[in-house]
């Protein structure tokens, strides 16, 4: 049974007393605070402006009065946790579920983490359910830099390392040259191009590990997202339209740009369309002057070699994060009909 994320006043294990309620739109200002603090202190560098979070509240499939939870000390929000489960399956045809957050440096060891987790998994597993019956499943959370104490309490709630994710940045310094790839055009995109994108997604990320379909509705709450940065993205385009290769990009802190997908169709593959898009981004990023440095994440045992690109056109090793899973039993498994 799925515990509410009512207004409530309760201790965790360690017996300090906290209120617990789910994230709103007054929320905003004090979850990026905690978010911000927990990308500096934790290392990971996951920044987020108040807008992007506010906008975080409106996608597709998240109810933020079920789908999130915060503990608060006197009014600050100190810890918070959320679910996201898509309504596709993975790449294999299982269910899955995530579960983010984190707890500020000075709270934890009392038991924060636990409680938030306790009462948020059932929720991730009740929706996984829902979104996908009869199927096996799991959930999965970001583990941090190894060794953090992200892992630590993961870990001891069943959940194990099964991936691991590099971040890569690149300096930007004025232009460079572009290569011109025969039989299409390279260029920014626009409204028109957000479901021949979505088509070239798809066809792209289908053998990649832990990744599914897009729906139309979550990839249009990204393609217009405030984050994003159309006019230093890049498609390859067919003259009939058909989107190749693509590079898409956000802006997530000041004079910083982040290249959040990058993919070619399979058909297309073999033919540096995606390195020739990759190096117009970088052209125009450099040339605008707005930008600093460029950043990507990349599975470390991506099955492209898109690792090999990055580092092929100036991209070096930043960091290093763990992704964590526990598997979850199909509800034929189960046979109550219970994850």
């Amino acid at each position: 049974m799925t515990q509410q994320t009512t207004d409530e006043t309760s201790a965790t294990p360690r017996g300090t007393v906290y209120r617990w309620t789910p994230l709103t739109e007054a929320d905003v200002p004090a979850w990026a605070n905690l978010v911000n603090h927990l990308a500096e202190v934790d290392g990971t560098e996951e920044f987020y402006r108040e807008d992007d979070l506010r906008e975080e509240l409106t996608f597709a499939g998240f109810d933020p009065a079920r789908d999130s939870l915060t503990a608060r000390d006197e009014g600050q929000i100190v810890g918070f946790a959320q679910v996201t489960v898509p309504t596709t399956p993975d790449n294999e045809g299982n269910g899955r579920g995530y579960v983010s957050g984190g707890v500020r440096a000075d709270h934890r060891g009392r038991g924060i983490g636990r409680e938030l987790m306790d009462r948020m998994e059932p929720r991730a597993e009740q929706l996984v359910r829902e979104r996908h019956p009869g199927r096996d499943a799991y959930l999965r959370a970001g583990g941090g830099l190894e060794g953090s104490s992200a892992s630590r309490m993961l870990r001891a709630r069943g959940y194990r390392v099964v991936r691991y994710y590099d971040e890569l940045a690149r300096p930007l310094r004025g232009g460079i040259q572009v290569p011109e790839p025969p039989g299409v055009e390279l260029l920014s995109p626009t409204a028109q191009h957000e479901q021949a994108a979505r088509t070239a997604h798809n066809d792209a990320f289908r053998d990649h590990w832990g990744s599914g379909p897009q729906s139309a509705e979550t990839w249009h709450d990204h393609w217009t997202a405030r984050s994003g940065r159309p006019e230093v993205s890049t498609l390859a385009v067919t003259p009939q339209g058909e989107v190749l290769s693509y590079v898409l990009c956000t802006e997530w802190v000041d004079r910083q740009l982040y290249v959040d997908l990058v993919g070619t169709v399979r058909a297309a593959r073999g033919r540096g369309l995606a390195r020739a898009a990759l190096l117009r981004t970088v052209d125009l990023a450099g040339r605008s002057g707005a930008y600093d440095v460029i950043e990507l994440g990349v599975d470390s045992e991506n099955p492209s070699g898109a690792t090999r690109l990055y580092e092929g056109v100036g991209f070096v090793p930043k960091l290093r994060t763990t992704a964590m899973q526990r598997d979850l039993r199909s509800s034929k498994d189960a046979g109550d009909g219970a994850l």
